[in-house]
């Protein structure tokens, strides 16, 4: 067994939230590698590639955003894609940018606020809209 083996949490394991301290569950339906808290969404910057935990810097990785991927044939001609949302993670240490499919469990209040959060508190006055 290599050292990278021996630190590897494996999947079917729980964890703490970073962030919210919650008692995680390592399965959810809809992922493979449980990834970040159902509770608060934050995450932890540990995976170089899905699933690998070989990123050396282990800082908590804030929600920012949300994408909804399209990744069908139809989607660059009609506008629409397969509807799959994940959440666009940043790390607070080194600010990479990771995106996570979001996990059937996932908090829909803590989703939706994240989906809402550019219309409440818009990057540009609305003022001057008519």
């Amino acid at each position: 067994m290599s050292k990278h083996d021996h630190q590897r949490r494996h999947e079917s394991d729980g964890f703490t939230c970073i962030h919210c301290k919650l008692q995680v569950p390592g399965i959810a339906w809809g992922t493979k590698h449980r990834n970040h808290c159902p509770a608060c969404l934050y995450s932890r910057h540990v995976d170089e590639t899905p699933g690998d935990r070989a990123n050396p810097c282990k800082a908590p990785m804030a929600p920012i955003a949300l994408e909804v991927r399209g990744d069908d044939h139809n989607s660059s001609r009609t506008g629409l894609g397969t509807g799959e949302w994940a959440i666009i993670h940043r790390c607070t240490a080194c600010h990479t940018l990771k995106t996570n499919r979001i996990a059937g469990d996932d908090s829909e209040r803590a989703l939706l606020a994240l989906a809402l959060r550019p219309l409440a508190n818009p990057a540009f006055p609305l003022d001057g809209f008519r």
